[in-house]
């Protein structure tokens, strides 16, 4: 599937969906963004086709403050989100009609647009309403903070794919990751003859060798069951083409510098199946990478079937439109307004006999899987779903939340509603539970369960102060404020873990800011503690105080490693940008000892690395492998191998040459890369990241198609042309288009 077909699958493109005569379809574009300072606001415009049959148009956006520009529509929120619009014009008769919404804030990427339209008829049916998207490759006012220009232009596409040129001449053993050492013996090997296999002694249970002998049978020793299997697998690509079972005869030796190499995957937000979700465990496992942190639960849904609790999924895997969230979550991120559609990632969830024979799949590549229930925070879905629980048995023994609560607070996705009461033993009931019903997952797919994550990040600023029993809490046990009560909850949660003999995980929060004595509880029993923020001052380096309160840690950074960031600043990336940018050379750049500078002495304290792929700009399986790929590869090298390894140029030529065509063969989506374009001395010159392909172009303002001008050689700037546009064809796929303004 080409980069095109993704965007417009998920209506982020101009091309318009099929719309038939008399159905309702909405067309959205951005008008301008105005004002300065704080009082920005920008207006974004829906022309609705075909309006007389709505009621109530209703839609998915980030949270936003928004208000109708013409008194006869009104728009509401029933939870941040998600809004509806309500007009006396809807019954006009008008063939279309224009609905101008005032937003606050500015518009920088399609990801901020609309989605998951629906008309709610007056008896409560729901239908979907297809739409469109304009392009944001407009003029800079109509998708830029004012007096700030974020667009990633053509000329620094084409410098950085400047420094991507003259690769070294690869060998046939330059691999992602690379191998810590190869000796060449001379000679060639032809793969001929069956494979010895042996284990045997070495300090790091991951150690393997692997010997190509000239005219004798290949010999792999590894000091694992597992390490052998490892390098099994990877001989086995080696021989596949373009090697076809000859290689230079040669002594690999290998093993990683950190023993968690994890990946998260995020579910909850959008869903996907175990099915999708197994081939990109074969390609984590062809990467080395051995941890799937799994994110089954979150604020917008609970993805995992919890016997006992039944209300966790009949409710939390479901989203449509609901004002009291009874039955089922209110629709977020997209849909169609029916809790009970199969189409697309709002619904659905992971049954525990799907689980299991996932466990079973992913143990047999030396995949670990660790669940993350989220907690106390992130816990909306959860909540909701024992609030269901109460009102159907008016048993409150699993209770998350206290009558009477009035604390006020706004989590990092706008939610007033998401805690869990660390003060009440329903919580502690409840995670309890939950915890069992895993490990007895585990047990029946027999599978070693590593850890289970906690969660425990972003407890928003006034949780809990309205809350009758968690200031009673605090006072027994002499503690105030947001942060010791959620680490009260740690440390009992951490307690029970304990006494099940599994270990905990968690985010930054959940080891960082205590005192020695609770330190000393929790660190024993933590498997490690995610840093996902880093500082150049020590005493605000999260990592670093892990560290220093005795708990292992993982790197996790947001600017190197949250494969949910947008590759560039390009309007119509996927992606969010809260974060930065992250490509395959920015995650190849987390050097780990650099983010958390330690001594010698603290570094086995660091255990890996991971990424994090969340999902809220998910929307169907490609998306999640164009945002893992090629991406994902830098973070592999990086958490095989700490220190430098491949620059920019020789990773990349290993990348396109060795990896992707991989992708191709397994069909997994990428996410490819822009041509740059630039003006020397009255010539315009392009060029691209990789060797192949093509570059199509315009001079005339209007997109570029695969039947545009081809670019072969530098081109004369007519006087006329004040913008160049230019799309990379490359392998079946083709790029955004580069943007750059003639002055």
């Amino acid at each position: 599937m080409t980069l095109k077909s993704i965007i417009t699958a998920v209506a982020c493109s101009a091309v318009a969906l099929p719309v038939f005569s008399g159905t309702p379809s909405v067309h959205w574009e951005v008008v301008d963004n105005y004002g300065s300072g704080r009082d920005t606001y920008y207006i974004q415009r829906l022309t609705i086709t075909n309006p007389s049959s709505l009621n109530k148009l209703c839609f998915n956006e980030f949270a936003r403050k928004m208000r109708t520009v013409n008194p006869a529509d009104t728009i509401y929120e029933i939870i941040p989100g998600y809004y509806c619009i309500e007009s006396s014009r809807f019954a006009d008769g008008d063939s279309t009609l224009v609905v101008d919404i005032r937003t606050n804030g500015w518009i920088q990427s399609i990801n901020y647009a609309p989605d998951g339209f629906h008309n709610v008829a007056a008896d409560g049916t729901v239908t979907g309403i297809p739409h469109t998207r304009a392009s944001l490759v407009v003029e800079p006012s109509r998708r830029n903070y004012p007096g700030r220009d974020v667009m990633v232009y053509a000329d620094s596409v084409y410098r950085f794919n400047q420094t991507l040129q003259a690769p070294r001449e690869l060998t046939p053993y330059d691999i992602i990751p690379s191998f810590k050492s190869v000796t060449l013996t001379g000679g060639t090997f032809v793969n001929n003859k069956p494979k010895q296999g042996a284990l045997i002694q070495h300090p790091n249970k991951e150690f393997y060798r692997i010997t190509l002998p000239a005219g004798g049978a290949a010999v792999v020793e590894g000091a694992s069951p597992e390490a052998l299997a490892m390098a099994n697998l990877i001989l086995d690509e080696m021989l596949l083409a373009p090697n076809n079972g000859t290689l230079p005869a040669a002594v690999i030796e290998d093993y990683p510098d950190f023993p968690h190499r994890g990946l998260m995957l995020d579910v909850a937000r959008n869903f996907y199946s175990t099915d999708e979700l197994k081939k990109l465990v074969k390609e984590m496992a062809l990467m080395r990478m051995n941890k799937l942190h799994f994110h089954v639960t979150d604020d917008e849904a609970w993805r995992l079937e919890i016997p006992g609790l039944p209300e966790l999924t009949d409710l939390g895997s479901r989203r449509g439109y609901t004002t009291d969230e009874h039955e089922y979550l209110v629709q977020l991120f997209a849909g169609d307004g029916n809790p009970d559609t199969k189409e697309g990632t709002a619904n659905g969830y992971i049954t525990r006999e799907e689980f299991i024979d996932f466990l079973k799949y992913c143990k047999e590549l030396g995949v670990d899987v660790i669940p993350e229930i989220e907690s106390p925070g992130h816990a909306r879905a959860a909540v909701k779903a024992m609030e269901a629980r109460y009102r159907r048995t008016g048993d409150d023994y699993y209770r998350l939340r206290e009558d009477g609560d009035t604390s006020v607070y706004t989590s990092a996705q706008a939610f007033h509603d998401n805690l869990m009461n660390p003060a009440l033993p329903g919580p502690y009931r409840f995670m309890d539970k939950v915890f069992d019903e895993i490990i007895a997952m585990y047990k029946d797919a027999g599978v070693e369960l590593t850890a289970i994550h906690i969660g425990g990040d972003e407890v928003p600023e006034g949780a809990w102060d309205g809350s009758p029993s968690a200031q009673k809490m605090c006072a027994e046990l002499g503690i105030s404020g947001r942060h010791l009560t959620q680490g009260e909850f740690g440390r009992r949660i951490a307690k029970i873990l304990k006494e099940k003999n599994v270990p905990m995980m968690g985010w930054q929060d959940v080891g960082v800011g205590y005192d020695d004595e609770f330190n000393a509880e929790v660190a024993p029993v933590t498997y490690g503690v995610q840093c996902w923020t880093a500082s150049a001052i020590p005493e605000q380096n999260k990592a670093l105080r892990a560290l220093r309160a005795g708990f292992p840690v993982i790197i996790s950074n947001v600017d190197r490693f949250y494969m949910d960031m947008l590759y560039t600043h390009h309007p119509m990336e996927r992606g969010l940008y809260w974060g930065g940018t992250v490509d395959e050379f920015t995650s190849l750049g987390g050097y780990p000892y650099e983010i958390c500078p330690v001594d010698s002495t603290c570094r086995a304290q660091i255990i890996g690395l991971q990424g994090q792929l969340f999902g809220e700009t998910i929307r169907n399986n490609e998306i999640v492998e164009s945002h893992l790929f090629p991406k994902s590869f830098g973070l592999a090298e990086r958490a095989w191998n700490a220190n430098r390894t491949y620059n920019d140029a020789d990773f990349n030529k290993v990348v396109y040459t060795r990896l992707l065509p991989v992708l191709d063969s397994q069909k997994i989506e990428w996410h490819l890369r822009m041509p740059g374009v630039i003006v020397v001395n009255g010539k315009i010159l392009m060029n691209t990241p990789y060797e192949g392909g093509e570059i199509r172009y315009t001079l005339d303002g209007t997109e570029p198609s695969a039947t545009s001008a081809l670019y072969s050689g530098e081109i004369p700037l007519p006087d006329e042309v004040k913008e160049i546009r230019a799309r990379y064809y490359y392998d079946g796929k083709e790029s955004l288009t580069s943007l750059l303004y003639v002055k």
